[in-house]
């Protein structure tokens, strides 16, 4: 299959015979809900991001960025993050063959996360503070000239996310009605409507969905309490006549269970966090796509603790039964 950059290589900003630096990313399934959709009163699509190389939309914008750092002469990525980033820009360092520092809050990233940055071998630093003063000292060390920043401040970034909106327009032969999809900092709504601008089909009406409680919220990867983006995601979602929505843990923690258990998904809780704001406010009569932007598998210990534990049993068809009873 072509990488993202190949099938979209006319619409993204790398230089003149730069090389790609790829997992496989892109031309994530297009997912009907059909038992979802009954109850939105919508035909719903679940748009399965976490089928990214690293588990998550980070990659699709990640690509671009780590060619285009390579192709100007990049020694080193650094990024601040509360996961996904720093998974997705650690495997893209060792695919380029250089080295990622990473920036994280310390204790407020999932387990899951931290694993996929250490095994692909990025330097990984817990900082006393908050994500934004991580990403603030992970700006000033690119400016030092050794690094690249490959947060979504990078305009690279955001160019590769566009791609997800233009695979939606391929995939249902026009654009949706409705796009929700959670908000974190902003930078994929802005990444979606500039595909949407881009492939001059209109836009969406956008739903961005938002944590009731930024900075503790149990979806630890839109635990952001001041978006980067927020000035542009917000006139982007305007413009669209759509909402910027909060959503409560519990309503996530809802939609992220019935995600898994109604359609099959296992997505992270804040994945689920646009299904939540959908059943606010049902979209019905309308083509909906709800993007789903990280794999549950992020955030093992959330699904361990949100779910019922496992039964023991004596090893006896009799003693099963009953306990399926």
């Amino acid at each position: 299959m072509a990488s993202l950059v190949e099938r979209f290589r006319d619409r993204l900003p790398l230089p003149q015979g730069a090389a790609v630096v790829s997992l496989g990313e892109g031309s994530t399934p297009l997912l009907p809900a059909p038992r979802l959709s009954e109850e939105l009163g919508c035909a719903l699509f679940l748009k399965w991001e976490g089928a990214n190389p690293t588990g998550s939309f980070k990659d699709r914008g990640m690509t671009v960025a780590v060619s285009c750092a390579l192709a100007r002469g990049a020694r080193g990525l650094v990024c601040a993050s509360t996961g996904n980033t720093a998974a997705s820009a650690a495997a893209y360092a060792a695919r380029a063959g250089i080295p990622a520092v990473v920036l994280q809050p310390a204790g407020a990233v999932a387990i899951g996360k931290v694993a996929q940055a250490l095994a692909a071998g990025a330097r990984l630093l817990e900082v006393r503070g908050s994500f934004d003063q991580a990403l603030d000292a992970a700006r000033g060390l690119a400016e030092r000239g050794d690094h690249v920043l490959v947060n979504s401040l990078n305009p690279h970034r955001l160019e590769g996310q566009k791609t997800a909106a233009l695979e939606l327009i391929e995939e249902l032969g026009r654009t949706p009605d409705v796009v929700a999809l959670p908000y974190g900092g902003g930078g994929n709504t802005r990444a979606y409507a500039l595909g949407f601008d881009e492939a001059g089909t209109g836009l969406p009406r956008i739903v961005a969905a938002q944590a009731a409680a930024r900075a503790e919220t149990v979806a630890t990867a839109i635990r952001i309490p001041q978006p980067p983006h927020r000035a542009e995601a917000e006139a982007a979602v305007a413009r669209s006549g759509g909402a910027v929505v909060s959503v409560s843990d519990d309503a996530v923690l809802a939609a992220w269970r019935d995600a898994a258990r109604l359609e099959g998904l296992f997505c992270e809780p804040a994945s689920a966090a646009g299904l939540a704001a959908l059943r606010r406010d049902p979209p019905r009569g309308a083509t909906v796509v709800c993007v789903l932007t990280g794999h549950g598998l992020k955030d093992p210990e959330t699904a361990r603790r949100a779910a019922r534990p496992p039964v023991t049993v004596e090893p006896d068809a009799d003693a099963i039964a009953a306990a399926v009873a």
